[in-house]
């Protein structure tokens, strides 16, 4: 059995949940405890591909990374270098997809902890990058992994804008539930039973994973408050 669809679509997610993962708890981690015009705006934006439909984020993927898109053209007149129809498009589309539940998870995750424990850190002489790693980053963790996982999950599933942008192309974008929507096409049910089977299984285990997870913080910190 070709197996090419699984590693492409494991690939995709890990690099798509990396990036969402930095930028997201960048981003959180700065605008959460600040507040400043337009602040409303920017935020839905960044949530704006939660609501929207797969194929509307891949059609505006499409329309900046297309050959005459803003950022498309750009990319193909200085590098010589086109994204759409290659994995790099499906790792844009997936990363799309998902900063929405990195960026809600680690701003509920900055914002569940009292802020004036960074403040002494800062009084005592803390710089920021220690404060973050010491305090901020590790009272947040339960909040970053969950954001974390959902969004691997995400990236791992996305069909719409990744079809939209990427298109397919056998061993090169057929990501799995691409590969499930032309073997159900094509007429071959029993190799888009078992991708469906395995995305269902991969799905199922992240799922338990962590609420088994979040289950067990929930009852140290319990313990601990004691």
């Amino acid at each position: 059995m070709n197996l090419s669809p699984l590693w492409l679509s494991i690939r995709i997610a890990v690099i798509s949940t990396i990036l969402v993962f930095i930028i997201g708890v960048f981003l959180a981690r700065i605008i959460s405890r600040r507040e400043f015009p337009g602040k409303q705006v920017l935020e839905s934006l960044f949530l704006l591909p939660l609501v929207l439909p797969p194929t509307v984020v891949g059609f505006g993927l499409l329309f900046l990374f297309g050959k005459n898109g803003w950022i498309g053209s750009l990319l193909l007149n200085w590098f010589d270098f086109q994204v759409i129809f290659t994995w790099y498009a499906a790792v844009i589309a997936a990363f799309v997809v998902s900063f929405p539940l990195m960026y809600q998870s680690a701003v509920a995750g900055f914002s569940k902890y009292d802020p004036n424990l960074e403040h002494a850190a800062y009084t005592m002489g803390a710089s920021r990058w220690k404060v973050f790693w010491t305090i901020s980053f590790p009272l947040a963790w339960p909040g970053l992994i969950a954001g974390l996982v959902l969004s691997f999950a995400r990236g791992l599933g996305e069909f719409g804008a990744t079809l939209m942008i990427a298109g397919y192309i056998p061993g090169v974008t057929d990501t799995l539930p691409i590969a499930i929507y032309f073997a159900v096409e094509s007429g071959q049910e029993r190799q888009a039973l078992i991708w469906v089977v395995l995305m269902s299984v991969i799905g199922f285990f992240t799922i338990y994973w962590l609420n088994r997870w979040n289950k067990k913080s929930w009852l140290n910190g319990s313990s601990g408050k004691r």
